[in-house]
């Protein structure tokens, strides 16, 4: 039966986002919280393969007790179970300790209910760092298929998937052996309506909360901010572009750029030679 895993966040609404001016950090008190869409789409695939395979979906997250309420809307639409990492060493992880925490849960999941595919969204809206998919892939030496747009078949008995995949030039189609991890643009999948049995069964649903007090065993030196080696030394909000000079007719376009092309070759002291050359 085929299993899929989906590793999904809760991050603020970035159309509300605030830089404290202080301490440069984001600042989430009064900002609604959302799952991530990337990590939306990545589920709303997930659960289409699983209806089409007859299989289940595990998401799991990683973050406060007030995560639970994006697990339950993951369960919303379609997840099975939801699995909460919820201690408080694991705070101030960046994405090589939250890799970590990561691949061993699935580590562990795996080997109790083999996994066939992993996914994780492209990146996350508060981090875009699009580090954290791939980290926990090579953690666990699963093949990967980065920026998915459409999974074309999965074939349980070669073990294998065929994937679309972005690129800047065009779409590459890719063959990779299972299991596998894929992170997702949001075209992999339209995020449906939830049915009234998900809808009622995510309003009683309780996640699973994992700590550092098991199942998984952590070392101490690879969580939290212990295992961030990642240091930022400022955040804030770029000053807004100065509005440019406005030019209301051709000709004065041309009058003002010609007068700016001498005003630069003059400071740049070729002036006299790009004359002479004209000449």
């Amino acid at each position: 039966m085929f299993h899929a895993l989906v590793a999904i966040k809760q991050v603020p609404d970035t159309t509300n986002i605030r830089i404290d001016p202080d301490t440069g950090n984001l600042v989430r008190e009064g900002v609604p919280a959302i799952m991530n869409p990337y990590d939306a789409h990545a589920l709303a695939a997930a659960v289409e393969w699983k209806r089409k395979l007859n299989g289940r979906v595990t998401v799991i997250s990683m973050g406060p007790p007030s995560f639970t309420t994006t697990l339950r809307e993951a369960i919303e639409l379609g997840a099975d179970r939801a699995i909460l990492l919820s201690d408080r060493k694991f705070a101030g992880a960046d994405t090589l300790a939250t890799s970590y925490v990561l691949a061993e849960v699935i580590r562990a999941v795996h080997s109790d209910d083999p996994v066939d595919l992993i996914f994780f969204g492209k990146q996350a809206i508060d981090g875009d760092t699009a580090q954290v998919g791939p980290g926990v892939a090579v953690r666990l030496d699963f093949p990967i298929v980065t920026y998915a747009v459409n999974v074309r078949a999965i074939d349980l008995n070669e073990a294998t998937i065929v994937v679309e995949r972005k690129t800047e030039r065009w779409t590459e189609v890719v063959e990779t052996p299972l299991p596998a991890l894929v992170t997702c643009e949001k075209e992999i999948a339209a995020i449906p309506f939830a049915p009234l049995p998900d809808l009622i069964k995510s309003l009683r649903y309780d996640p699973e909360i994992w700590t550092l007090a098991g199942p998984v065993e952590f070392a101490a030196d690879e969580i939290g901010v212990r295992g961030s080696p990642t240091i930022v030394y400022q955040m804030g909000t770029p000053p807004l572009p100065e509005a440019g000079e406005k030019i209301n007719t051709r000709e004065a376009g041309v009058s003002a750029t010609l007068d700016l092309v001498f005003k630069k070759a003059e400071d740049a002291g070729v002036l006299d030679a790009m004359l002479g050359g004209a000449q």
